[in-house]
């Protein structure tokens, strides 16, 4: 049995996200995300001004009088969701963990896809494959997606991106919309990047926290990396210890942003600190303007 706290926090994140997604998102992720291609719907008689190529030359001669064909966008996307559960997820210093933002970004993202009729599947992984749901339509699913990821503990604590897109890109034989949502902390992911960014419309979602990027000068701080369990004393006073901070910081933002760009996937930054709707929305329109 499902505890009553956790469908009790699916529905609070399926008011929440269906809110977001039908005042904020509406048309955004339609037109962001096009169909794969047009399909023949229907004929109907011919109109002065339609396309000349577009009439149906056997109905035409059949009926005696000029019919055009019709086509419709081929809408149906199938979206996977590839979202990171190690250990870093449950850091946060502001209002949420970087965990809790990746799962209403998901329910946001799952929303979006089923309300364009669209497919849905989740993959959770740490340093293994935690979890798969293959992709489906509907509502039902999707609380089953969200109730997944709010219910689900990893047997993990590491983090394995290379894998996890190795297994993604066997198990997704046809063209989909992949979202692989992390802190991007794991090295070694490059090669297996760039042939899901070959073979799939990849959209890398990075979250992070404030304190990730700098920390304030309160003196002595123990920090535990949440992944290994290794511990360390620092003095955050000390300026030597700050500046490295910060340029390791950039170091890695830079090496990442490029990587992504390298290997043909988009990207989209999040924190803790704000709001992750007004991002997404620039992503959006962003993404509709070069398509």
């Amino acid at each position: 049995m499902i505890p009553a706290e956790i469908l009790k926090k699916v529905k609070q994140i399926e008011i929440r996200t269906r809110r977001i997604v039908n005042d904020m998102l509406s048309g955004e992720y339609h037109s962001a995300f096009k169909g794969r291609g047009m399909e023949f719907s229907e004929v109907r008689e011919y109109i002065p001004g339609d396309e000349i190529r577009t009439i149906d030359w056997n109905v035409t001669a059949r009926m005696g009088r000029p019919f055009v064909k019709i086509f419709k966008e081929e809408r149906e996307l199938t979206v996977m969701l590839v979202v990171d559960a190690s250990g870093s997820g449950e850091f946060g210093t502001i209002n949420r963990m970087k965990g809790e933002v990746g799962v209403e970004l998901a329910a946001v993202l799952a929303f979006s896809a089923i309300k364009n009729n669209d497919k849905v599947g989740l993959i959770i992984f740490s340093s293994q494959i935690e979890k798969f749901i293959p992709p489906k339509k509907g509502r039902n699913h999707v609380l089953r997606v969200i109730r997944e990821l709010l219910y689900f503990r990893p047997r993990h604590t590491g983090t394995d991106i290379a894998g996890a897109l190795a297994y993604l890109n066997r198990i997704l034989k046809k063209r989909g919309v992949v979202f692989l949502i992390s802190d991007f902390f794991a090295s070694s992911f490059s090669q297996p990047l760039r042939v899901t960014g070959q073979k799939h419309d990849c959209i890398a979602v990075t979250i992070t926290d404030p304190r990730e990027h700098a920390i304030p000068p309160v003196g002595l701080v123990e920090l535990t990396d949440a992944e290994t369990g290794e511990e360390i004393l620092v003095d955050t006073s000390f300026r030597g210890f700050m500046d490295e901070f910060a340029a390791r910081t950039a170091r890695r933002t830079e090496e990442r942003t490029r990587l992504f760009r390298q290997s043909g996937v988009e990207s989209v930054a999040l924190t803790t600190g704000q709001d992750y709707v007004e991002p997404l929305i620039r992503f959006f329109k962003k993404r509709e303007r070069m398509r």
